[in-house]
């Protein structure tokens, strides 16, 4: 089954990339439906998608990779609307952050449903992590709170994102997190 196909001038080199990685992660996301990502061969997501295997390795190392970009791409409104509420509480960028994760609910369920949950992880720690230049007391503050967001992050999928937005912050604040 191929996929239609878009309405996208690939005439610059960005613009042949961003119509592939558009493409190829338009087809994993259809494909991951149906099975898991084991499951799923170059050559398929390829014919899929509609581009050569050439173009995926342009772009990707993995297919693991196109997910971790496609998190990083929709990570990026909530870290625009974190970055403009400056000095606002932890538990109310929480609560943006899991609104985030309630708008695409979708797409997390199927990394939820696939086991692949974890990619999250590094976007987490990315984002609230201990940096390098970071004091030592700074650097294991902000590993601790990054690492227990992300297990407060998995345990709300395995769940079923059952909790509103509002109460996973307000149940944050409430451990002193």
């Amino acid at each position: 089954m191929k996929q239609i196909s878009k309405n996208v001038s690939p005439m610059s080199n960005e613009g042949r990339n961003a119509y592939v990685i558009e493409h190829i992660t338009d087809a994993l996301l259809k494909l991951l439906r149906d099975k898991p990502i084991g499951e799923i061969s170059i050559s398929e997501l390829c014919d899929f998608a509609g581009i050569g295997r050439a173009s995926f390795y342009r772009n990707f190392e993995s297919k693991e990779d196109i997910l971790r970009g496609y998190i990083n791409k929709i990570f990026k409104e909530w870290t625009d609307v974190a970055d403009k509420k400056e000095n606002k509480p932890l538990n109310e960028l929480i609560s943006l952050m899991f609104g985030h994760f309630e708008k695409y609910r979708g797409f997390y369920s199927l990394l939820n449903e696939r086991n692949l949950i974890c990619l999250l992880k590094d976007v987490i720690i990315g984002l609230c992590g201990p940096k390098p230049e970071h004091s030592k007391v700074e650097a294991y503050a902000r590993a601790y709170v990054a690492y227990s967001l992300y297990g407060w992050i998995e345990v709300w999928f395995q769940r079923g994102m059952q909790e509103s937005a509002e109460e996973i912050a307000g149940m944050f604040k409430e451990q002193g997190l």
